[in-house]
This record gives C-alpha cells, structure tokens and sequence, in this order.
C-alpha cells in the first residue's frame, strides 16, 4: 500500500507550533505557537487568518459548548471569547508557573477539559513533578496522574471508553480505560516505549477505527499505533519536527500538523503547517461544558 503523501498546507512559520484543534461551525483551524502566547485562525477553503495575543505561553485549548474557547495560558486555565476578547478565570491549576507550566490539553468525552503540566527546564534537567489535571464547567480541578516529565498526546478512542496518553520525557504511551459520563480512568497500560529514533511521542490525536496516531518529535515522523501499542506505520514528515496531528474538514478526514523550529533561523518546512489525506477519519471532537457567564 502506498503512504499517503504528506504536503505544506501553510507556511506558518511558527516557533512551537501546538495543540491544532478544529473548529467546525466556523471552518477554520485553530492552533496555537506557545512561546508567542498566540492562538491562529486559518479557513483553508478561503485562506483568511486570524490570531489572539495572550500574556503567557498557550500550551493548550479546545472548545467549548457556548462557542468559547477553554485556553491553558501559563498556570491557569481560562475562557476566552474569540468574538469580544473577554478571558474569564476558570482555575489556576498550577500555582508553581514558570517552573512548571500546563502544556497539552484537549476537551474529553466527559465535557471536561484535560490538561498536563510539564517540568519547564532544559531536557536532562527535567524531574518526574508533573502531572494531568481534570477541570470542570464549574472550575474544579482534579489530579488525576502524577510522576510526569512532560504531560503530553492526550486523545480518546470514538467510542469515548479509551483515553491514549503520553510522557515525551518517559517516554512512554499509556492507554487507560475511561468513563465518558465521569471522567474516571482504571486499568492503566503502557503500551509503547518509543525512543528518540522511533520518535519520542509528542501530540497525539485517534481514528475512527480506535487507532493512535502520534507525532515522533525526535525522528521526524508520525507513527500510527493500535489500540495495543503495535506499530501499523511510520510515516515521515518533510517538517523535522511534528508536534501535534488533528483530524479536520466537514468529514474530519483531513489530517493537519503542527510542527516546531529547534532553531530561531531554522528554514521552512520547519514551525510550518502539514496535511496529508490519511485515508480514515477521525474520533468525534468533545466541547467544554461550560456555565453560561
């Protein structure tokens, strides 16, 4: 079978490209260059882009059932309304920022926002202190697994029962069985310990058919795993460094990437935007439930 080629869908020139998310109701993608404190709007059918300064880094965000944004800027966690820029507080989740600061985040089957911390030092440096956090409508913040280097690849099976998660600084992908009416998670299972060559997991997004599909940050690559830990395939990037895969389009059968620059003066592809036609669609995506203000 040939592997479907993997092109440059926009020149985005980001620094740390994250967290693409689409926006269906308004045919754009959003995705955020953390370092900025930026969120991007892209509508790939007309090309007309938009971005939202934030004060700090923006590891993560999704969307929310009001047609806000639930955004993790720095150590807290906020609501953001694209159209008037109004931010509401919704929770301070980790007090100890910049030591520690939320990275990767997505909107669970269970209506909450799921986020991680990461240890906020150089590679070597970093110590197992982070951890992935639960945040409810109503602000509630639950600590869900501790030990973390970098909290990371959050996505769930289409069913909602199974939640893929992964630790770049293990490295190691995990998959927990989930209850989307709770949140509760059991019977941990580390499936894969993918190394700097394999490509040490960094974003991660699912399939229709339960598959994983996570970016190899360290080799250039996207790797597809079942929900068992086999390698289906390795599919190489032409950015050097992938971060985050999402399902896109009417369908959701367009596959986008965010990618990173390792150097400020790195060329393109590198901090660009890919997309490739993987030829399945993806998992349904969840909206925050969030209080009417």
């Amino acid at each position: 079978m040939t592997a479907p080629a993997i092109g440059i869908a926009l020149e985005a020139g980001l620094s740390l490209g994250e967290s693409p998310v689409w926006d269906g109701a308004n045919g754009r993608l959003l995705f955020a260059d953390i370092p900025a404190g930026i969120i991007h709007a892209w509508n790939p059918t007309t090309g007309e882009r938009r971005h939202w300064h934030f004060s700090r880094p923006v590891g993560s965000f999704g969307l929310t059932r009001s047609g806000r944004l639930v955004v993790a800027v720095g150590g807290d966690v906020v609501l953001f309304d694209t159209a008037s820029g109004t931010r509401t507080l919704l929770a301070t989740v980790e007090a100890d920022f910049p030591r520690l600061r939320l990275n990767d985040g997505k909107v669970g089957p269970d209506g909450a926002f799921w986020v991680g911390t990461l240890h906020d030092v150089p590679s070597p440096e970093r110590q197992p202190i982070a951890a992935l956090y639960r945040i409810d409508g109503h602000g509630r913040v639950e600590r869900k697994v501790d030990g973390l280097k970098v909290s990371n690849g959050l996505a769930w099976s289409p069913d909602g029962r199974t939640l893929f998660h992964s630790d770049s600084g293990g490295p190691w992908i995990d998959r927990w069985d989930f209850d989307p009416a709770t949140g509760a998670i059991a019977n941990r299972s580390r499936i894969a310990t993918p190394g700097e060559q394999d490509g040490r997991p960094d974003g991660g997004a699912c399939d229709a058919d339960g598959n994983y599909w996570s970016c190899g940050v360290s080799a250039g690559c996207l790797n597809v795993y079942d929900r068992e830990g086999t390698l289906l395939k390795r599919l190489p990037t032409p950015a050097p460094a992938p971060t985050m895969p999402c399902f896109a389009g009417p369908v959701l059968s367009t596959l986008y990437i965010t990618s990173l620059r390792r150097a400020p003066d790195a060329p393109p592809p590198s901090g660009d935007l890919m997309v490739l036609e993987p030829g399945v669609a993806g998992a349904p995506i969840s909206l925050f439930e969030d209080i009417p203000a």
